[in-house]
């Protein structure tokens, strides 16, 4: 029973550890004040139940295609928003994450609305399938490897210094003739790419669902893991997403009832958070300070 519980836990900090890094790609490295990121991680889910359920693709097209479909977002949200910078950009993206709740929860011919998608299968692939817990972990912390040594890849690659010089001094870059935009497209559909197939992992673990599962609580989640780990730190959101997803799972064990059990969590998020900020500004390997 609690070797069940655990591997679900690791499933779950491999999904997360994916959506947060990608993440902090915009958000650390970039600079990108993007809210709407959690908007991304249900295209991803969507898209890949849809395709495999309604149209019958094979698992690999759909988790591939779910990426390289929610890049195509990323891309919309960039040149919808390229002329915000700071809150207001954070303000737009917050709106797209709305945006994309709302049409999740109202699209009932295709999403099915507030019923949900249920009964999504498990990967199968080269006639392998998934069934058991333990084997879709090896699938998703392999999937995390690779994303996360491709996005760490990524950020020190001389485009990454182009990312850190957009974050610092955007100005600047653009009278040394550079294009911003250019950076930042590339960055969003990267970042949006990476949240899409975190969330098809998500959609074909759970097995279900529905547009609860992608609201501003998740959003307020994923920004606790980058803030606690440290912006612009891979090794840091990596870390902290361990933590983050593990310390209010052991409220479990102290047989609280259901209505202490979903607050007590958020309050954990909040004191952890408020911790960091106060003793560790630059969270837990952060490189650069929070403004």
């Amino acid at each position: 029973m609690i070797e069940g519980y655990i591997i679900h836990i690791l499933i779950l900090v491999a999904i997360y550890c994916i959506l947060a890094v990608s993440l902090n790609l915009t958000l650390g490295y970039t600079g990108l004040m993007n809210m709407g990121h959690i908007a991304f991680f249900g295209i991803g889910a969507y898209t890949s139940a849809l395709l495999t359920m309604a149209a019958g693709f094979p698992f690999l097209w759909a988790f591939i295609i779910a990426g390289l479909f929610t890049s195509v977002f990323g891309y919309i949200l960039v040149y919808a928003t390229r002329k915000l910078r700071g809150d207001y950009l954070g303000l737009a993206t917050l709106g797209f994450s709305f945006v994309i709740y709302s049409l999740l929860l109202n699209w009932i011919s295709l999403t099915r609305g507030p019923l949900g998608i249920p009964g999504i299968s498990k990967p199968c692939f080269f006639g392998f399938c998934l069934s058991a817990n333990a084997a879709f972990l090896v699938f998703a912390a392999l999937i995390a490897l690779i994303s996360i040594f491709i996005m760490y890849i990524i950020t020190h690659s001389p485009f990454g210094r182009l990312m850190a010089a957009t974050r610092d001094d955007e100005i600047g870059l653009r009278a040394l003739g550079k294009d911003t935009f250019k950076v930042k497209y590339k960055v969003m559909m990267v970042s949006a790419f990476f949240a899409g197939i975190a969330g098809s992992l998500f959609a074909h673990y759970i097995s279900y669902i529905d547009p609860s599962s992608f609201m501003l609580t998740e959003v307020i989640l994923v920004f606790t893991i980058v803030i606690v780990g440290g912006i612009a730190s891979i090794k840091g959101t990596v870390a902290a997403t361990a933590i983050i997803i593990v310390v209010p799972e052991l409220l479990r064990f102290l047989n609280l009832p259901s209505t202490i059990l979903g607050p007590g969590r958020q309050i954990i998020y909040a004191i952890i958070l408020l911790t960091i900020i106060l003793l560790r500004p630059k969270g837990l390997f952060g490189k650069i300070d929070l403004e």
